[in-house]
């Protein structure tokens, strides 16, 4: 991702924050060719630094060759089209595209089965708090379930977090975006107004 400076945070509680709230991660690995997958992720609690745990099924883990060489996991946020027609007078006339993303990196550790099988209750346990009748998983049950996926821990060595959220706009542009985007319509995104008004204050 090219870095710029107009919308870069190097701040990891932004990714931290970015990551709670966008737990679905694109991993991508080199080995013997691009390989990618599509996992929920979760902040590690044990590691005061930025760190996320998750797992892949049985044989993903060897298309990735995990643990040979570095990773990079990709956390997008709210992401959305902006018209020009929502500027001012006298904004660029050039269409856009509103989003947060992370690009995080970092050699995947792979964890043990015990490792593995809490970091599956606490991921199971983390989603299933949300809804009326929670199944978490027990024990006995999940123990052979979790030995068909491996679990990894990835420490963050450096990342990239890029958010383009109409900072580089005059003011009256600014609210147009933010109004446009919670109107009813074909580009309605309430939540990413939201974040295009915090960010701007």
């Amino acid at each position: 991702m090219r870095h710029n400076p107009a919308y870069a945070s190097e701040d990891p509680e932004v990714v931290r924050r970015l990551i709670e709230e966008n737990p679905w991660a694109t991993l991508v690995s080199e080995n013997d060719g691009l390989v990618a997958s599509h996992c929920p992720v979760l902040l590690d609690p044990e590691s005061e630094e930025l760190t996320i745990v998750t797992h892949l099924g049985k044989p993903d883990d060897e298309l990735h060759g995990l643990g040979e060489g570095e990773m990079l996991v990709i956390v997008q946020g709210e992401h959305g089209y902006v018209s020009p027609s929502w500027y001012g007078p006298g904004a660029t006339r050039a269409p856009t595209w509103n989003f947060s993303v992370a690009h995080l990196y970092g050699v995947p550790e792979v964890l043990s089965e015990e490792e593995n099988l809490e970091s599956l209750t606490r991921l199971v346990e983390h989603f299933e708090r949300q809804v009326e009748e929670p199944m978490y998983l027990e024990r006995e049950w999940a123990t052979p379930f979790a030995r068909g996926t491996v679990g990894i821990r990835l420490r963050v060595e450096r990342f990239i977090c890029k958010r383009k959220l109409s900072q580089d706009k005059d003011p009256v542009s600014r609210r147009n975006v933010i109004d446009r985007l919670r109107e009813p319509g074909s580009y309605q995104h309430p939540p990413l107004a939201d974040e295009v008004e915090a960010e701007l204050g």
